[in-house]
């Protein structure tokens, strides 16, 4: 079998870790199996380059930013490939760039174009375990770039996807994935199981197992994924099209995201096509937002309310500002105090009163919403920041 294996940056954060990682990854291979290992920056490398960068240049260029964050993931490939010299395992630590990953020019969120696979079997051929630089590739210019946060997950699925691989597993600090954070709900239970698409949500949503664009390729390609833990010799949780028990559980997980901002546009006209003035220019800032509202606001005039991730407030701010005469609005309001609490359950499209159910918790806890936010498969809600963690226990308890 050829398996895909990605350990992230807690897994790999020390001697004592790389050496326990190395064990596990050596024992797959010792099966019999063809492995590729993708890895993270060790603990929190990346977080520390950043502060290093900052130190010399409080706005760096993202093209020379990517050039620095790329030598975290180097760190760690070098580290665990002597580790295997020390144990006589034959094995061979690539980047990004040396195994053929080709991304477009988005230097800090590049998306992959192109996978060469020659140089990984020519590895494997010679029954090497191959160690990649996850989160990284170059672009056209032969310049390193980054796939963003997250990005080694990509990285993974990815290489599983153009290599046809049987399995590919994604080995993190938990056991698996979980109807809450197991950290901070302590009842929480463990999926066997879960869909491509509630993963996707949950991801999106704000659960930090699995990133959501390594959810979205795995379900493009079909791959075979499992979340397991890198602490313990157990079965995880498998990501698949569709799950046996479904019907059984009307929702398979909470998650929080808090780092949402709320942004008001206040005093719009209230005409046809001032909300298309409003998210034509947010658009243009290239700002993934959510949970838009709209109300009727005094002297004829409308507000619209919608969340984005905080780190792109100031994008979003600066193109409202830059098309406030075509648009004709009055002020815009920031508020960075909030949190999204969603559920997510595939089982809610066959399941009445599911966000009644939501909603009752929140009363009964005390928690006032602000939005809310539906699909088939997820309920959104906007609250105090404050009140997240009580708010997901109180959620998980009525639920679960």
């Amino acid at each position: 079998m050829l398996i895909v294996q990605k350990f992230g940056g807690s897994s790999v954060a020390d001697a004592a870790k790389i050496e326990r990682v190395a064990g596990i990854i050596a024992d797959t291979y010792n099966e019999g199996n063809e492995v590729v290992v993708v890895l993270s920056a060790q603990g929190d490398t990346t977080d520390d380059l950043i502060a290093k960068a900052q130190e010399i240049n409080p706005n760096p260029s993202k093209r020379e930013l990517d050039m620095l964050l790329s030598v975290g993931e180097q760190i760690s490939i070098s580290l665990m490939a002597m580790q295997f010299e020390k144990m006589r395992i034959p094995a061979v630590s690539l980047t990004g760039w040396q195994v053929g990953f080709e991304t477009n020019n988005a230097y800090g969120a590049a998306r992959i174009k192109n996978i060469s696979t020659e140089r990984i079997l020519r590895e494997l051929d010679k029954r090497r375990i191959v160690i990649v630089a996850g989160f990284q590739g170059k672009n056209q210019f032969g310049d390193i770039t980054t796939l963003g946060r997250g990005g080694s997950d990509t990285s993974a699925v990815a290489l599983a996807a153009v290599l046809h691989a049987d399995k590919c597993q994604i080995f993190t600090d938990v056991e698996g994935v979980f109807t809450a954070d197991p950290r901070k709900v302590k009842n929480a239970r463990k999926l066997n199981e879960i869909t491509y698409d509630e993963m996707l949500e949950l991801s999106s949503l704000g659960a930090q197992v699995l990133h959501n664009r390594s959810v979205e390729m795995a379900k493009r390609y079909n791959v075979d994924l499992e979340v397991l833990s890198s602490y313990e010799r157990k079965p995880g949780t498998k990501v698949k099209e569709a799950v046996k028990s479904v019907e059984q559980m009307i929702i398979s997980g909470i998650a929080k995201d808090t780092d949402a901002a709320r942004i008001t546009v206040v005093g719009l006209p209230d005409s046809p096509g001032a909300a298309f003035k409003v998210f034509r220019a947010v658009g243009k800032a290239k700002v993934n937002i959510d949970l838009i509202v709209q109300s009727i606001g005094k002297g004829g005039t409308n507000d619209i309310s919608f969340t984005a991730p905080k780190g792109d407030v100031q994008a979003v701010l600066e193109v409202l500002e830059e098309h406030k005469a075509t648009i004709g609005f009055d002020s815009v309001n920031v508020d960075n105090s909030i949190a999204k609490v969603s559920i997510v359950g595939a089982g809610m499209m066959s399941s009445s009163g599911i966000a009644a159910m939501m909603f009752e918790a929140l009363f009964n806890a005390g928690i006032n919403i602000q939005m809310i936010s539906t699909s088939e498969i997820k309920v959104s809600v906007l609250i105090d920041g404050a009140y997240a963690d009580q708010a997901v226990s109180a959620i998980h308890d009525k639920f679960f």
